[in-house]
């Protein structure tokens, strides 16, 4: 790839590559856009198969990064780290802390947090070198497992395009398909259940399923039967890409909302949901109360403040729905104008106290 021509085609501010020969350390931080605030996002170590597919991973990771912190009304920008190796044999203490150390040395333009193939006790041990990480142990401040508030912001988006859908966010008596229970799904399902909500739900992992049909007398069903199950809301929450040429026409469905990641397997997915009258709530916007709740973390842990600010994804999910009627778009659009809207008025802002700051020191300079 062209890289640069990359970074300037999607506007990217940085792109950093770190060694260290002694812990084996490959890595590279990408740094999308730091309009809003410091660029926040995790670090991912996987066995890429190339250099390229590595630096290509990470830039998609950060970008999709801004959009969810802008989404999410943070004062954060968007970054991804990528460490390469396998992440059960390559791992050493001295590998994550030389990475803090160049975490360190960008001086706050990037703060990391946990992600695929990296664990708390990896966050820790780059604690020891910097203090721009999150989702480090409890002792250090953490705000611990983030399933949980993950889920609370799902339910809370779901209610949101059930209003729109159902003409009320009263989530009592609508059947919902849940696909995958994992955390983050298990307690979802738990908010649907004490709502009043019949549950479907599926998962390869027969333990899941047998935990939400024992705690909320959920129905099963096999994973590739979800998608036809007659019900008011689909819930994807484990893979991406599941909303598809397939799997539309299999649902019956008004509303599609989870916490899956890249659940449309192409843009012009969306078009279709929106064609058919379904109401998606996108993704990122949805799903970002773990985002919510580690960003919290850098004022200070407070769980009542992360989980008052995480209520505010009803309000985006609406905000969002209404861009996307005000200009005839689909709601995946929708939501990336709504996050491009927010960028774009702080530049505005920005770009006009720098030109009146410029303006007065010229006018004291000429006095």
């Amino acid at each position: 790839m062209n890289i640069f021509s990359y970074m300037e085609n999607y506007d990217y501010e940085q792109l950093v590559f770190c060694q260290d020969a002694n812990s084996g350390l490959k890595a590279i931080i990408a740094i999308h856009d730091t309009t809003l605030g410091p660029a926040l996002g995790g670090t991912r170590m996987w066995t890429y198969a190339s250099e390229s597919e590595a630096i290509e991973d990470a830039l998609r990771l950060a970008r999709g990064m801004t959009y969810k912190a802008a989404g999410a009304g943070l004062n954060l920008g968007g970054g991804k780290a990528v460490i390469i190796g396998n992440p059960r044999t390559d791992k050493n203490p001295e590998m994550f802390r030389a990475f803090g150390r160049y975490i360190q040395g960008l001086n706050g333009r990037y703060i990391t947090a946990e992600d695929v193939g990296t664990t708390v006790a990896d966050m820790d041990l780059i604690h020891l070198e910097t203090d721009y990480v999150t989702g480090v142990s409890p002792a250090f401040g953490s705000s611990g497992n983030p399933s949980p508030v993950t889920a609370y912001g799902v339910y809370r988006g779901m209610k949101a395009a059930a209003k729109a859908a159902f003409g009320t966010d009263d989530l009592s008596g609508k059947t919902i398909a849940v696909q995958g229970v994992g955390n983050v799904a298990y307690n979802l399902c738990r908010h649907l259940h004490e709502e009043g909500a019949h549950l479907i739900v599926t998962d390869i992992n027969k333990d899941n399923v047998q935990r939400a049909v024992d705690d909320f007398g959920a129905k099963a069903v096999d994973p590739g039967d979800i998608y036809s199950q007659t019900c008011d809301i689909f819930s994807p929450c484990a893979l991406g890409a599941i909303i598809n040429d397939e799997t539309i026409p299999q649902l019956t469905a008004r509303v599609v909302a989870g916490a899956a990641n890249n659940q449309l397997k192409e843009d012009r997915h969306g078009d279709i949901l929106q064609e058919r009258g379904i109401v998606y709530a996108p993704d990122y916007i949805i799903n970002a109360g773990g985002l919510i709740n580690v960003a919290d973390e850098l004022e200070g842990y407070n769980r009542d403040r992360a989980m008052k600010k995480v209520e505010t994804i009803y309000g985006n999910i609406q905000a969002v729905i209404e861009i996307s009627k005000r200009d005839g778009i689909p709601t995946y659009k929708a939501a990336d104008r709504m996050c491009e809207e927010r960028i774009a008025r702080v530049q505005r802002s920005r770009s006009t106290f720098l030109r009146d700051g410029k303006h007065a020191l010229s006018r004291i300079h000429h006095k």
